[in-house]
């Protein structure tokens, strides 16, 4: 059946298996045997370049500091809270509706001596998820999304539900005073500042090289830093 957008639609872009739970089920299921077997730690979302960009924005922010509580949110395979405990951050959680990401982070931090970060699997779109994952029920200073939100978007279902769901998750986990960071590269800041604009305001945007095409300038990925509206 061909996709088409309805009103409530507002994606200029298709879904996606990778919006489903079966696709990442899979995946990391390959990727904790490829570890056992090769040491290999699986895909980085986005690359190294783009985590090394937003940890060094963590760890240069002046309000932020090395006790902060931050929640990495859909942490796959665990590598950017890994390299935050490496600069000095102690209080880390990552989440994943993935039991095999959750595994998968478990087996990296413990071969890389970093066992004290706390990996839990749980939804962040389900109305439930606060009663099915403690984490859930707490308030973080940084909240970081690598690609989640995008996931999320590929949804083939309730994609709009769910995505005003995962807002609304974060709203809730946020403190006061508190920073979301927010990667993508199916939507552009402008998107991005209109659907979480209800409860956020930007902060500041992580820069990225740009290319010209057809007499326009752009970024392949966008990254910003919002606040809670006060």
């Amino acid at each position: 059946m061909a996709y088409t957008m309805n009103q409530e639609d507002d994606r200029d872009f298709k879904p996606s298996d990778l919006g489903t739970k079966d696709f990442w089920d899979n995946t990391y299921s390959r990727e904790v045997e490829n570890f056992k077997d090769h040491g290999d730690v699986g895909e980085i979302w986005f690359g190294e370049d783009t985590q090394e960009k937003i940890c060094n924005w963590i760890e240069e922010c002046e309000d932020i500091e090395k006790k902060n509580s931050i929640i990495d949110l859909g942490c796959g395979n665990g590598m950017m809270l890994i390299d935050l405990w490496k600069r000095g951050f102690r209080n880390l959680t990552g989440v994943d509706y993935s039991e095999g990401a959750i595994a998968l982070a478990k087996s990296l931090s413990e071969a890389e001596g970093t066992h004290e970060i706390v990996y839990l699997v749980g939804d962040l779109v389900g109305e439930r998820g606060k009663s099915q994952c403690s984490c859930l029920s707490h308030h973080y200073k940084v909240c970081v999304d690598k690609g989640t939100y995008d996931a999320i978007s590929l949804m083939p279902e309730n994609c709009l539900i769910g995505r005003e769901h995962y807002r609304d998750t974060i709203r809730s986990i946020m403190e006061p005073d508190g920073y979301f960071i927010i990667t993508s590269c199916n939507w552009t800041k402008d998107q991005l500042l209109t659907f979480f604009g209800t409860d956020f305001r930007l902060h500041d945007e992580i820069p990225y090289p740009t290319f010209q095409f057809g007499g326009k300038s752009g970024s392949k990925v966008t990254s910003l830093i919002l606040k809670l509206k006060s």
